[in-house]
This record gives structure tokens, sequence and C-alpha cells, in this order.
């Protein structure tokens, strides 16, 4: 019926009233193939056109088009032609429609159609725009209400020392909360070197010296910033490189400059290596001439680097003071990038290397009291805080050579532990100090194995056990600081003096001093496996080693309870288990007496 009522559209030439009365009546419309049907395909594509156009404009468009839609009905005259005015609201509505309006319900050329079906399409379109727009403002308001939410949770302060909790609630958080205190893997380091802005100066002692041309009496002549310009223009190269002999003030006055940032401390480093291997070239009367600096040098170049301890370098405030050169402002703002640490590490590194070179050519150089000295000084700056995550690498190679260099090593032996025991007073970098000396030679094995042994019984306060010195009754000797080990035992040794008296502190107080004793504990018995690893275990310690692995899993391994909230517990049973089967592992491949198999073997 619809498509009769279509085909019927403009099939009368003055109005559409023929067209009612056969939609009506019920009359068969004209003829499809009749020319007022080819007539209406032109219509049918300006439709198809507008259904584009509004397609292509899409929500924005239609909110326009229906703002429009009153202004130009209300334009429009009165005595309008009836068919022209039915056919351009009747394309203004099919646009409104949509395509999947059209497609459903097709509209009707016909003035009941199109008061009915026309304006259902109108009204529903209006319809979506209304509740597009309800939907916008609904999104406005909860996105307002998010903000606002969310303004409130960054303004509450959310301390849980101040949030209230029931019981039930602090009990379950109690359960199932994790400590965040763990037994470090670095140490903490001491402070050793302090942070300088400038370098303190260097002077040159040139009042004894006589010039052997023009150029050497104006470099001795010249303020520390000239002498300074001559050392970075390679004018000290051409000067004192082709001599043999070189003045003593000099290599003093480079090894000094080792503590200059690193643009200074290089040049002079460089020169000083390469005067110094000029002079082993140069022999006379069968010597080698090769300056190596006292101890009272170092500590004077320590003491330029920074370290101010009195007790260790007994060098005294110097008199000059220190007065800021003009020439050199613009080398210091540009070396102020260079991180402390690192230009502290570049530092000792020359010195370092400058001393292995004096070691290995002249190793009768410096006397055995001359050589702990530096070797505990040399210690004392590798514990430096700022330190601690850096290689050390120059530092142990010239460890290793000032022990060879000893020559009275079974009586220095003891009195070298003694004294490195008390470089810090902390057990983690007393770790750190063992693990300084490389297991590459026997001295430093021997070394490692004692020093370890002498700071266990220091923490324990065991310092007076006669069999600490003797290197055959190390393992059992160890054997009863092991007994000592226990974490009871080490909670009695830390004392209860700092214990607050506040019953709501006592938890608090209470893991602290848990993580005390197991951070201790870690340590100690890593040093315990340090002696046991530095000795050469043969078949009469096997029962001493059978009775270390006895004493381990009874006073350490048994005594440890893991909990979740307490990790430090579990690192150290990890360490207790790792120990444990290393020493079983030693047992293995050593081989036992009789005596410890055949019990009955004297009866």
């Amino acid at each position: 019926m619809r498509g009769a009522t279509l085909g019927s559209r403009g099939s009368s030439g003055s109005t559409g009233g023929p067209s009612i009365q056969w939609f009506a009546h019920g009359q068969a419309p004209e003829d499809p193939a009749s020319p007022s049907s080819q007539r209406r395909t032109p219509h049918a594509g300006s439709g198809a056109l507008a259904q584009t156009q509004i397609g292509a404009a899409g929500p924005q468009g239609l909110r326009r088009q229906a703002s429009q839609l009153p202004e130009e009905l209300e334009q429009e005259p009165q005595d309008m032609d009836p068919k022209g005015e039915l056919a351009s609201l009747e394309e203004l509505f099919l646009n409104l429609a949509g395509p999947s309006q059209k497609a459903a319900d097709p509209v009707v050329d016909t003035h009941t159609s199109l008061t009915c079906e026309g304006s259902g399409s109108y009204i529903n379109s209006l319809d979506y725009l209304l509740q597009e727009k309800r939907e916008q403002t609904l999104e406005l308001e909860r996105e307002k209400q998010l903000l606002q939410n969310c303004a409130d949770l960054n303004s509450l302060d959310l301390d849980e020392d101040e949030v209230p909790f029931t019981p039930e609630h602090r009990m379950l958080v109690q359960r199932f909360s994790m400590s965040m205190q763990v037994i470090p893997p670095v140490h903490p380091g001491e402070t050793v070197f302090l942070p300088r802005l400038h370098p303190l100066p260097c002077i040159l002692n040139c009042s004894h010296l006589k010039p052997r041309n023009h150029l050497e009496g104006m470099f001795f002549s010249s303020p520390l910033a000239q002498q300074l310009s001559f050392l970075r223009r390679g004018l000290l190269s051409n000067l004192y490189l082709h001599t043999p002999n070189c003045p003593l003030p000099l290599l003093r006055w480079l090894f000094q400059l080792f503590s200059w940032p690193p643009e200074t401390s290089s040049r002079a480093f460089d020169l000083l290596w390469d005067l110094s291997m000029n002079s082993l070239f140069y022999q006379s009367d069968g010597g080698r001439h090769l300056w190596c600096p006292s101890l009272q040098d170092i500590m004077d170049t320590f003491h330029r680097l920074g370290a101010l301890n009195p007790a260790v370098y007994p060098l005294g405030a110097i008199q000059q003071e220190w007065r800021v050169l003009q020439s050199e402002s613009s080398l210091r703002q540009s070396e102020q990038n260079t991180p402390q640490e690192a230009a502290l590490d570049t530092s000792l590194s020359y010195i370092c290397k400058f001393l292995t070179l004096c070691v290995l050519a002249q190793p009768g150089a410096y006397t055995d009291g001359n050589l702990l000295g530096l070797i505990e000084l040399l210690c004392r700056a590798g514990l430096d805080v700022g330190l601690r995550l850096l290689p050390k690498t120059d530092l142990q190679q010239l460890l290793v050579l000032l022990l060879e260099n000893i020559q009275e090593w079974p009586e220095k032996l003891q009195q070298l532990c003694s004294a490195l025991s008390w470089v810090s007073d902390h057990h983690h970098n007393l770790l750190a100090l063992v693990h300084l000396f490389l297991d590459v030679t026997s001295r430093s094995r021997q070394l490692r194995g004692q020093l370890s042994l002498v700071i266990i019984a220091r923490m324990l306060n065991q310092q007076e056990m006669l069999s600490l010195w003797e290197g055959k009754a190390q393992l059992f000797s160890l054997s009863q600081l092991l007994s000592l080990m226990r974490p009871s035992s080490l909670r009695q040794c830390l004392g209860f003096e700092t214990w607050p008296s506040c019953q709501e502190q006592q938890p608090k107080a209470s893991a602290e001093l848990d993580h005390k004793v197991c951070y201790l504990c870690h340590s100690l018995l890593t040093l315990a496996g340090v002696v046991v690893s530095s000795q050469d275990i043969t078949p009469n310690q096997w029962g001493e080693l059978q009775l270390l692995c006895m004493q381990l899993d009874r006073h350490i391994s048994t005594h440890i309870r893991e909990s979740p909230q307490a990790m430090h517990r579990t690192k150290l049973k990890d360490l207790a288990a790792q120990t444990y089967i290393r020493w079983q592992e030693l047992l293995a491949h050593c081989q036992p007496q009789a005596q410890y198999f055949s019990p009955w073997k004297d009866m």
C-alpha cells in the first residue's frame, strides 16, 4: 500500500487531493510504468543526497537543523504551493529522521502519512537529542563529583598513628604486616674524609734550590698559579724529564698535588710517574735513585684530602691560610662539577699506584713499623662512607705487597691484627676490612683468618682467650666462640640499657633489638666462615671441624625462628644453612683419622 502511495506522488499536476482520495477510498493507484512514476526518480535522488549529507554532518549538524526548523517554517508564505511545501517538508523530515529511521519507516507522500509518520520521526529525533543532552549533563556531574572526592582524599591525613584502629583490626594488621628492617648488603662505612670546597695550597719549598737555567729560575720564583700553569702546559716535563737528578722538593710537591681535583692531580701523577721511571734507568754507583714518600708525606696528603682525625693524622692545623687565586677560579668552577666521591677515589688511586711502584722498585724503603702504620692508614681510608660502592683494586693490590714486605712477619702479625680490629666499632665495617685483603698469598690468607678470629672475640668480649694466637688451635677457639653467638646470648651481650619504660613502645624496641641481634650474628657467622676457609684442613682437624658443624646446628640454626614479619631472620638462617653445607663439603674431602671410626681401638 505504501509503495502504491509513493508511486502516486506527483500524478496530478495541480494538487495532491486525488492521492488522498484514492488512499481513503482504497482505489488502485496508477501504473508504475506511467510517466508520473518516471518523474519521481529525480525527487528520490534528492532525498538520497540529503540523507548522505545528514549522515556526514553528524549529531552537530542535526542540532543545527533542528534549531533552524521553526524559523524556516515561520518564514514560509501562507500562499505557497501545497505540493512544493509538502516536498520540502518531506525532505527535511527525511533528513531529521536519519538513515535507520528512513529505512524502517518510509515516508508516504500523503497528507495523512505526513502528519502521522513524519511527525513521529521528528518527535523521536528530538527525544534522542534530549536524551543525549541529559547523558552529557550526568557525565559532567559525575566528573565534578569524582574531582571533589579526589580533593577530599588528598586533604586527608592518613597517618597510621592517628587513624583509630579497633583491636581486631590492629591484630589483623600485626599478623600480616612485614618488617622493612633487613640485613644490608653494604657496610655503613666510616666518615674519614670530609668534603672540601677548595683544595689546600701546596707550596713548593725552593729556598735551598739553585736554578740551573732561566726557565727553572722563573718556575721557582713564580706564584702557585703560574707554577700550576707550568705543570699543565708540559714545561716541567721539558725541564726535568731528561735529567738524571730531579729536586726532591719538586717530587714531594707533585705528590701533594694528588689531593687536588682530577684535572690537576692527573697531570701531577703523570709527571711524577715519568720522573720516577726515568730515575730507574739512571744508575750511579750501582744503585737506583727512586724517591719514595715517607709515612709523614702520605699522612700529609691524606690530610689535604680531608682526613681530619687528629688521633690518626697528627698533623695539626696548617698555618698558612688558603687564599683564592683569581687565575684559578675558572679551573675550580669546571672541576666542581666532578662528584666528591669520584675525585676522592681518583686521588686515592693515584696514591696507591705510586706507592705500589715504590714498594716494587725498593722493597726495603719502609721499615716494619712504617709498613704497619701504612697498612692501618690505608685500611681506614678504604672504609670511607663515600667509597663503599666503588671498587678498590689498587688498594687491595698495594695491601698484598705491603704484607709481603714485612720482615718479621710472625711477630708483627699479632700487632697488626690487634691494631686493625680497632679501626671501626661497627661489626659490618670490620667485616669489610677483612675483605680488603685478597686471598691470594699465604700471608694474606693467614691475616684474614687471624684477624677474623680477633674481631669475633672482640665483638663477644673474649679478647683474653690465650688460644687466639695459636695457629693450630684456631678451630677449637672458634668452636668456643660459636657457642656464644646464639641469638639469646647476643641479646644479653647487647644489653637492655635502652629498653623503654613505656609499654606501648616495648614491641617496637623489641623488634629493633631483634634486628640488631640478627645483624650482628650475620656478620660474626660470616667471619667464622672466613676463619675456616683460611685454614688448611688436615685429617688431624677433622674432629674440630665436625664439632664446629654440631655447634653451628645446635646454637644458631635451631634458635632462629622464621617469621614473615622478620625477613632478617630468614637471611640469617639461609647463611647458617650455606655455612653448614660448606663445612660438610670440607669434611667430605678431608680423610679422617681412624680413631673417629674405631672407638674401641684402645680397648
